[in-house]
């Protein structure tokens, strides 16, 4: 049985993973041959910085992004791409069950 704190993990790997914005900033960020301002994630969704913002830091909370100062400007890099990916097929596997 997990841990209380495995479940916690978990949950909050999901409560991130459960957003559709989220799922496609992770994916073109995982698309993406190198780190991304968020200004141009915010450009490419066609949303504000505000917004895009907010839905990253629910993503680095999770541990899912990292987050980079450059001078005033911040960049965002992937981690656990694969696992993310995995993730994604696996529920449209569920999906086609139903």
């Amino acid at each position: 049985m997990s841990s209380s704190a495995d479940l916690n993990v978990a949950s909050t790997t999901f409560n991130a993973l459960g957003n559709p914005v989220r799922l496609r900033i992770l994916l073109m960020l995982m698309d993406s041959k190198k780190p991304l301002h968020i200004t141009a994630v915010a450009s490419n969704l066609k949303m504000d910085y505000a917004g895009v913002y907010r839905h990253v830091e629910v993503l680095r909370d999770a541990g899912l992004l990292q987050v980079y100062e450059v001078g005033r400007s911040r960049v965002l890099s992937p981690m656990s791409g694969e696992v993310v990916r995995d993730l994604i097929a696996k529920s449209e596997s569920f999906a086609k069950k139903r």
